[in-house]
C-alpha cells in the first residue's frame, strides 16, 4: 500500500476528576516528575491495556495473552464432553508441544506440591481468541495419542502433539495483533511489530497526591448500638487533573502486517483512533466513576515522522479558575511553533475537534465531532491509494 501518509498522529487533552487510574506495587497514584514539577502519570500499558478493550469491541475480534494456554484449551475440550482428566493432560501437551519453556503450577495450599497437567508457559502466549479452538482442534485429532500419553509432571518432559502444527497455531495474527504487535522471541517467526506507539500520560500542570481516609460502617453494629467506632478502616491515595495523551499510528508498518489492503487499514486505524479517544483506565471506577470524555482532539498526518507535543507542558500550565482552558491554548501555541520550525510541508492534514469555542489555527481545522475528525483524518491519509485504485 504506497502512500504519501507515514503516521498519523493524535494528541488528546482530557480532564479527569478525584481518581486512581493506575496504581503501583504500593496502590500509589503513579507519578513522574517533569520540568522540575510533580505530575500525576499513568503508564502506556495502563491505558493502552484499556485502549484495546474498546478496540476489539469495534473490530468484532478479541486476542488473548497469557501463560495459561494449556488451561483455557482443557476447558475447551470439557466444552466438548472431553473426561476432565484427559481434557487435562491435552491441555497440558498443547502447552508443552512448543519452543516455549514452561513450569507446572504448585498447590496454593501447599506450595511444595507441584500439580501435574498445570502448564504455565514462561512467556506469555498472544494469540487471536480462535486459536484457542484450532489448539483444541489438534487435540482432538491426535486424541488417540493424547490417550496413551503420560501426563506432563515436570518442565523436561515431551508433548506427544506435533510442535509445528501447535506453533503454527501460535503464529497467528488478527486485526489486534497486526495493530498492536507481538513480542515471543521463543518461537520463530512469530513476533509482529507493532504499528502503534502509545506514551504515558501525564498532567500538564503540577499535582498533589492526596490521600483519602475512609471507614465502612458494621451494619448489624449500627443497628443494635451495642458498640462504637467502624467495622473497617482505611486509605487510599488520589490526584485529579488534566492530562496530555499520545499516541501514532505508522501506516507503514499496518500495510507490512496486513498486506495492501487499503480498507482493512483504514478500518483498523479508524477503529485504534475512536477507541483510544473513548477508553479510560478502569481502577478504582467503582469507588470514583471518572468517566470523563476529552476535552480536546487533534489529528495530524504526517509523511516524515511522528511528533509528540509533549514538549509543551515540559514548564507547567498554571490555573486561571482551571487547568483545561490552558491546557489547550498551550498545545495551539506549541503545536504552530513545531510546525513552523519544521516546515509545514510535511503534514498532509490537521483537524481537531473539541469545547473550545475560539478557533485554535495552530491545530488545524476544526471538526464538530470526533466522528468527523477522524474521518477527515483517515480520507487525507488514505487519498493517494484511493486515488490510484479508482
Amino acid at each position: 500500500m504506497s502512500v504519501a501518509a507515514r503516521f498519523i498522529d493524535i494528541h488528546v487533552l482530557q480532564t479527569v476528576p478525584f481518581a486512581n487510574l493506575n496504581r503501583d506495587d504500593t496502590n500509589s497514584v503513579k507519578t513522574v516528575q517533569y520540568g522540575d514539577t510533580l505530575r500525576t502519570r499513568v503508564s502506556s500499558q495502563s491505558w493502552k491495556r484499556a485502549v484495546r478493550t474498546v478496540f476489539e469491541e469495534k473490530i468484532g475480534e478479541a486476542a488473548l495473552r497469557t501463560r495459561r494456554i494449556g488451561e483455557r484449551v482443557t476447558r475447551e475440550l470439557e466444552g466438548r464432553n472431553w473426561p476432565e482428566a484427559e481434557a487435562q493432560r491435552a491441555g497440558a501437551h498443547v502447552a508443552a508441544a512448543s519452543s516455549i519453556k514452561f513450569e507446572l503450577a504448585k498447590n496454593p495450599d501447599d506450595p511444595q506440591q507441584i500439580l501435574p497437567n498445570k502448564v504455565l508457559t514462561n512467556a506469555m502466549v498472544y494469540v487471536p481468541q480462535a486459536a484457542v479452538s484450532e489448539l483444541a482442534d489438534l487435540a482432538e485429532a491426535h486424541r488417540e495419542a493424547v490417550g496413551k500419553a503420560k501426563d506432563i509432571k515436570k518442565p523436561s518432559d515431551k508433548s506427544v502433539l506435533p510442535k509445528d502444527e501447535v506453533e503454527a497455531v501460535l503464529r497467528s495474527r488478527n486485526g489486534v495483533i497486526n495493530l498492536f504487535g507481538r513480542m515471543l522471541a521463543e518461537v520463530d517467526n512469530a513476533g509482529v511489530d507493532g504499528a502503534v506507539q502509545v506514551a504515558h500520560a501525564l498532567t500538564t500542570h503540577q499535582t498533589d497526591v492526596e490521600l483519602d481516609y475512609f471507614s465502612a460502617v458494621d451494619d448489624i453494629t449500627a443497628a443494635w448500638g451495642d458498640a462504637t467506632g467502624s467495622g473497617h478502616m482505611g486509605h487510599s491515595e488520589f490526584s485529579a487533573g488534566t492530562f496530555y495523551r499520545y499516541a501514532t499510528v505508522d501506516l507503514r508498518d499496518l500495510a507490512a502486517n496486513i498486506g495492501d489492503k487499503p480498507q482493512a487499514a483504514r478500518d483498523l486505524a479508524g477503529a485504534f483512533l475512536a477507541a483510544f479517544i473513548e477508553s479510560l483506565p478502569q481502577a478504582k471506577k467503582n469507588s470514583t466513576a471518572p468517566h470523563t470524555i476529552p476535552d480536546l482532539v487533534h489529528l495530524s498526518v504526517r509523511t516524515d515522522r511522528p511528533l509528540s507535543y509533549a514538549a509543551a507542558f515540559e514548564e507547567p500550565v498554571h490555573a486561571r479558575g482551571g487547568f483545561a482552558r490552558e491546557s489547550w491554548a498551550r498545545l495551539d501555541e506549541y503545536a504552530q511553533e513545531a510546525n513552523t520550525l519544521l516546515g509545514g510541508g510535511r503534514i498532509l492534514t490537521s483537524g481537531w475537534a473539541g469545547r473550545e469555542a475560539k478557533d485554535l489555527t495552530g491545530l488545524g481545522q476544526r471538526h464538530g465531532s470526533f466522528d468527523g475528525l477522524i474521518t477527515a483524518a483517515l480520507d487525507a491519509a488514505l487519498a493517494q491509494h484511493q486515488d490510484a485504485s479508482a
